[in-house]
């Protein structure tokens, strides 16, 4: 039985000895269509992404209706907006809900949410959701953490922007709440975020301090970043998706269009099987190989009792032959029985 973190959704178990669990984050790339957001996950299922993930929220559940500076956005994607405007703009319709999970369960994917506030639990609880992601920027509202938490189903923390002591209140928060199985990712909540930000050498000690599945949810504009982040043991990637970066909504500059989506889903479980275990013996696509290799040869004749000159064997291919290693020992021994010239070097050829 393995004793390693793991924990399970909707059947599949998720660990460092099973492959990559690939989530596709739908986000507000939806870009206001339910035509769009069930295409998304028709090609999430195509691209063989494991899941597809919805945000759940209103603008009402998420923030105020506001235009003082605080509520102002200066700078970056959302420059000049509220945040009352871009959530207005940026959220999902509860009434697509049903659809889209009715949708992705006909297609064969898993589908689960980040609920924002506990009316979005409630929601999806009506739905059945396999498993709650709790956002990065939510990671310190406890009590969301913990009514989510009630629900028995497993939970993902994202840990953008939350340091070492807010990421382990938010873990005491879930088990208090009662959840059973968790997992954390690994976060820049930059919107890209650049790839010397992330910090890969997290993902191990987190795994280590925290006795977690731990994995990673990635803002960088490529993949190079999540197939490192599973080479440092991520058993979860996240990442936002989109049918095209120039769809001019809010999330389509950093999210992966279907064809990138397909080659992360190829490359995180090619680097996962790389990974394999501690191994330094000849491996199975070696073994036709030794012929490449060097080893002694008799490049001359020799009879019974003849003394083995320097010039009677060299190092050469293919590797039959005993290893360069023993040149100096054999020099000076006899041969015990006939050798011919271009044989192989044998230890039960000589004295």
């Amino acid at each position: 039985m393995s004793t390693l973190p793991s924990i399970h959704i909707a059947g599949r178990r998720i660990a460092t000895d099973t492959p990559p669990y690939v989530i596709a984050e739908l986000s507000a790339n939806h870009n206001g269509k339910l035509e769009t957001a069930l295409r998304l996950i028709e090609e999430a299922k195509r691209a063989g992404a494991d899941a597809i993930k919805l945000q759940t929220y209103t603008a009402d559940t998420i923030t105020l209706d506001c235009d003082s500076d605080a509520f102002q956005i200066h700078g970056g994607l959302w420059d000049g907006k509220t945040l009352y405007q871009l959530y207005q703009e940026a959220h999902m319709p509860w009434e697509w809900h049903a659809p889209l999970f009715e949708h992705a369960r006909k297609l064969g994917i898993t589908i689960f949410s980040s609920p924002f506030d506990t009316t979005a639990v409630d929601l999806l609880e009506d739905l059945n959701a396999p498993a709650y992601k709790i956002a990065s920027f939510e990671a310190i509202d406890l009590p969301l953490i913990k009514y989510v938490a009630g629900t028995g189903k497993p939970m993902i923390i994202s840990t953008g922007m939350a340091d070492a002591e807010e990421i382990q209140e938010a873990i005491n928060a879930a088990y208090e709440g009662g959840c059973k199985e968790l997992a954390i990712l690994h976060c820049v909540s930059g919107y890209p975020a650049p790839p010397e930000d992330y910090n890969l050498l997290t993902i191990p000690d987190m795994s280590r301090r925290f006795g977690l599945v731990t994995g990673l949810s990635d803002h960088t504009l490529d993949n190079t970043t999540a197939i490192a982040g599973v080479a440092q043991g991520a058993s979860i990637v996240e990442k936002h998706f989109t049918l095209n970066r120039k769809g001019g909504g809010p999330d389509d500059s950093f999210s992966l269009e279907p064809a990138d989506l397909a080659a992360l889903c190829v490359g995180v479980r090619t680097a996962w099987q790389a990974l394999g275990k501690v191994d330094y013996g000849r491996k199975s696509s070696e073994q036709g190989n030794v012929k490449f290799r060097r080893s002694l040869y008799f490049v001359k004749s020799l009879r019974a009792g003849d003394v083995v000159t320097e010039d009677a064997i060299r190092s050469v291919r293919p590797g039959f032959g005993l290893p360069p290693k023993f040149f100096e020992e054999i020099v000076g021994k006899k041969v015990i029985r006939d050798v011919g010239k271009n044989t192989p070097v044998s230890l039960d050829s000589l004295d």
